[in-house]
């Protein structure tokens, strides 16, 4: 009971404003206290009406009150707080400034319960009552409590707005209805509420039966998530092994040449160290009987020269050396040639099986594609700021406007870059192209080719590497005064569309998408492609025939 006694009297010392307890109190004319903040920033909403009036009992007060801090009050709210006593003691039915307050209360004002659209007025719980008992009151409209209820009212003829003007498309009141709405299609609000719920209803539907099928698309890309995982992770398992397996396997082709290597070499130096062997006594022979004849040839003796120069003079058949057959010294090469030559095949078809396999993965369907361009305005929405890279540029191209355009003409002195085209005069877009992009190519001259590359391309050299259209990394649509053909890997496609010496480029990355355009009062499709990029692109350009001639990437924004 001493709670619930601190409680109620916890009440009579909080701010009808902010509802915590007095901070600062001053007390008003009227003789209700606030916090002294919260008066003056509810006076200060009032500046414009040149009058004040107390929240609770809504006297004014000309001018302005002057506040002061009450003393008293202040010491008895600190002693008070001392106590322990805190804003929870406050009712909390009781309406708060973000609230909507019952307009029936007097005094401190309760939070409404309902707000009547016939009444125009918001009710607690207790002022409520009569709209439940009183039979004329329990036709009226309830609502949850809303603070806009004014805005029903009609601002010209101050009536409920309870009909509709669908000409207008706007809420009325019954005597717009007659007079400035006169002639409209009018129906009740009532009605115009009915039908378009309805059709909420069904839209609800429809949206209700959406989700159910993006639930379902979502379960099944989940589980082609999960299918894409398993079958990563079963391709790489397998492929590890695989790969281990030839790594054994080419390990053990090596120690089996190895030892046929080392089992020759035993044999050829066995044979060759015999055949030595076999000379080198041959040798020690002919110098014994060099020393005999030398000695017999110093013999003074007439009688013991003659008796010793038959067994002197004999001398053993000499072995041909053209028996011994000496090879150049590449006895082993063919067997390096060989593996080398195994070595080259195992990386033409590894590059080759890569190529064609790496990404040979089914692709998802993708929910809600979106359809492609078809009209210039939409191929505009995709369009893309491009300007020229000065480090990818022949030094025969001249680059200039923002580096958007590029002429030929005759060798500049450029730096030195590893990025640049040596022998080609063509260059590459400094920003890379991924997703949707469209650009426009303006051509002046003899002609070029209008391409798209990937960054790896070869810069140096005069192979087909570094050409744009002739190799796997590029592909270019040539243009000239005659024709247009398109080039990939060094195959051309005549295209015989009208010309024009504008091009339009679109690139749809992730699709796969390519396409060559005529442009003029009409966009012409010149040339699609259908493939796979594995990497981001970058656009290009390649000016071949005369000096003068020039490309410019044109601006679409």
């Amino acid at each position: 009971m001493a709670q619930q006694g601190a409680q109620l009297d916890g009440a009579k010392f909080c701010c009808s404003i902010c509802l915590d307890l007095l901070k600062h109190p001053v007390a008003i004319p009227c003789g209700h206290s606030y916090c002294m903040s919260c008066i003056n920033n509810f006076w200060d909403g009032e500046d414009e009406n040149e009058s004040y009036s107390c929240p609770q009992c809504r006297q004014t007060f000309t001018p302005r009150p002057v506040l002061m801090k009450n003393t008293m009050l202040a010491d008895l709210m600190e002693e008070l707080k001392k106590t322990g006593l805190q804003a929870a003691a406050v009712d909390p039915c009781y309406a708060g400034t973000e609230d909507v307050a019952c307009d029936v209360c007097t005094g401190r004002k309760l939070k409404a319960l309902k707000s009547c659209l016939v009444c125009l007025a918001s009710y607690c719980e207790k002022h409520l009552q009569p709209h439940y008992d009183v039979a004329p009151l329990k036709k009226h409209k309830l609502v949850d409590p809303s603070k806009k209820l004014q805005e029903n009212i009609c601002s010209r003829h101050d009536e409920v707005m309870k009909m509709f003007c669908r000409t207008d498309q706007q809420s009325i009141c019954y005597l717009c209805s007659v007079d400035e709405h006169k002639g409209h299609d009018t129906v009740s609000a009532a009605a115009e509420i009915t039908e378009r719920q309805r059709g909420l209803a069904v839209s609800r539907l429809n949206i209700q039966q959406r989700i159910q099928d993006r639930e379902k698309d979502v379960k099944l890309l989940q589980q082609e998530v999960e299918a894409v995982s398993l079958s990563a992770d079963k391709a790489v398992e397998d492929s590890e092994k695989i790969f281990t397996e030839l790594i054994r396997l080419l390990q053990k082709r090596s120690s089996d040449v190895k030892q046929q290597i080392r089992s020759q070499q035993e044999t050829e130096v066995s044979r060759v160290k015999e055949l030595q062997e076999k000379l080198q006594q041959e040798i020690t022979e002919l110098k014994r009987k060099e020393a005999e004849l030398e000695q017999l040839l110093h013999t003074e003796d007439h009688n013991q020269f003659l008796h010793n120069y038959p067994s002197v003079s004999q001398l053993s058949e000499p072995r041909d050396s053209s028996s011994i057959n000496i090879r150049p010294l590449r006895y082993y090469e063919y067997v390096t040639a060989a593996v080398s030559k195994l070595r080259d095949k195992l990386q033409d078809i590894l590059k080759e099986e890569c190529t064609n396999n790496s990404l040979a993965v089914t692709k998802v369907d993708v929910l809600l594609p979106e359809a492609g361009p078809k009209t210039r305005d939409e191929f505009l929405k995709y369009s893309c700021e491009i300007t020229l890279d000065p480090n990818t540029a022949n030094t025969r191209l001249l680059l200039s406007d923002g580096n958007r355009k590029a002429t030929l003409t005759r060798p500049n002195s450029y730096s030195g870059h590893p990025d640049r085209f040596i022998r080609w005069c063509q260059v590459l877009s400094k920003e890379s192209l991924t997703g949707r992009c469209y650009w426009e190519v303006e051509w002046r001259g003899r002609g070029g080719y209008v391409a798209i590359a990937y960054k790896n391309i070869r810069r140096a050299g005069h192979s087909e590497e570094c050409n744009f259209g002739y190799n796997k990394k590029s592909w270019a649509l040539k243009c000239d005064t005659n024709n247009y053909e398109v080039w990939f890997n060094n195959i051309s496609t005549t295209v015989s569309d009208p010309q024009s010496s504008r091009v339009g480029v679109y690139l749809d990355h992730r699709a796969g998408i390519l396409s060559f355009y005529s442009v003029s009062e009409t966009m012409t499709l010149l040339h699609r492609v259908q493939t796979t990029f594995t990497q981001p692109l970058y656009a290009g350009v390649w000016l071949c025939y005369h000096y003068g001639d020039t490309a410019e990437l044109c601006k679409l924004k």
